[in-house]
């Protein structure tokens, strides 16, 4: 090899390590975060000496070249290690304060939250029957063939029962009763459960989500929320309980709403009804979420069955109760004007700001 190759190493090693002395100095002496980023490009940027070394190494040799390399690598983990310590401790000592503030810049808009509509319909419902003097229940979302069918007078060939309507667990299906499980397809199992434990009379609500293996459309929903009232007492009359259904109505509504009842048919009610509203989408005219009627079902209902009554450990003879299902998803569709269930639960950020 060439003594003048020999010269020009030795002079580039012998710069490298002049470089990365005055490099660590100025990372040391460095005060703000600014001044240590300039620092950092001009000790390891495009334009800094190193990257000049490493364009003037073509007359060495390979090995050289690799040894040359190898040096500005190692001088590169030094520096980056050292700006990372240098920039945590300009941050750890960095006040608000440092710089002036201007107190006259419009300060930056604070995103407020709200709560979901579903959710402060059923707010609005407890405030409502906290009002008339009943008790807030709730339980588990998982129940079971006994309290969900078994208790409430369901026939044991009943369709409800089939897995093409419940959505039964995984393992249980072969059982019976408590040990056969299931997503509660309904609230009305809660009923039992609750009289069982409290006896009567009993004045409740018991708010909370259902599941149906059913086809989803505007209307319908696979997972939905249902609102559940029931009174049990002696000589609960039938009118009372309509009084009570126009009352929660007008409370969560803010004004009169137009009802009417139809006969229905429950296992668990005899008599059984559907309560259906004007529909306030259309405003009782006719639209596709009211399949042109202008009314739409919100709640079923009717007496309590002696059969279900006898579950709960009731003598039908002394006690007899009134019951309540409120569809919340359709009451927060007419609510706020909605014409498609689906709404409720997508992601779509333009639809929930709405109910700020």
């Amino acid at each position: 090899m060439d003594i003048t190759v020999f010269l020009w190493r030795d002079i580039m090693l012998e710069k490298l390590e002049q470089i990365r002395n005055l490099g660590l100095q100025k990372i040391e002496e460095t005060k703000t975060i600014i001044e240590l980023q300039e620092i950092t490009k001009s000790l390891m940027g495009k334009k800094s000496e190193l990257t000049e070394i490493l364009k003037n190494i073509s007359s060495l040799t390979n090995d050289e070249k690799k040894n040359i390399g190898i040096v500005i690598t190692e001088i590169k983990d030094v520096f980056n290690k050292r700006i990372k310590e240098k920039e945590e401790v300009l941050i750890a000592s960095k006040s608000v304060l440092d710089e002036p503030l201007d107190f006259t810049i419009p300060g930056s808009k604070v995103s407020e939250g709200a709560l979901h509509p579903i959710t402060q319909m059923c707010y609005d419902l407890n405030e409502a029957f906290l009002s008339l003097g009943f008790e807030v229940y709730s339980e588990d979302d998982i129940s079971s063939e006994k309290y969900a069918f078994d208790n409430l007078n369901f026939a044991p060939d009943h369709p409800a029962r089939q897995s093409m309507d419940t959505y039964w667990l995984e393992g249980t299906e072969d059982k019976n009763g408590s040990e056969r499980l299931c997503l509660r397809p309904h609230l009305t199992g809660g009923s039992v459960r609750y009289l069982l434990k409290h006896g009567a009379p009993a004045r409740f609500v018991y708010p909370g989500r259902v599941y149906r293996n059913e086809t989803t459309d505007a209307r319908h929903e696979r997972a939905f929320y249902q609102y559940e009232a029931l009174i049990v007492d002696k000589n609960i009359s039938f009118s009372s309980g309509m009084v009570m259904i126009q009352t929660i109505l007008e409370k969560v509504f803010g004004k009169k709403i137009n009802v009417r009842m139809r006969e229905g048919f429950f296992p668990f009610t005899e008599p059984g009804y559907e309560i259906d509203m004007e529909c306030l989408v259309c405003g009782g005219h006719g639209c596709s979420v009211c399949h042109q009627s202008g009314w739409i079902e919100v709640m079923p209902g009717g007496v309590i069955h002696p059969n279900v009554l006898k579950s709960s450990g009731l003598d039908p003879e002394i006690w007899t109760g009134f019951y309540i299902n409120i569809g919340v998803d359709r009451l927060v569709m007419m609510r706020y004007g909605i014409d498609d269930v689906r709404l409720l639960r997508s992601t779509d950020l333009r639809f929930l700001k709405q109910f700020k």
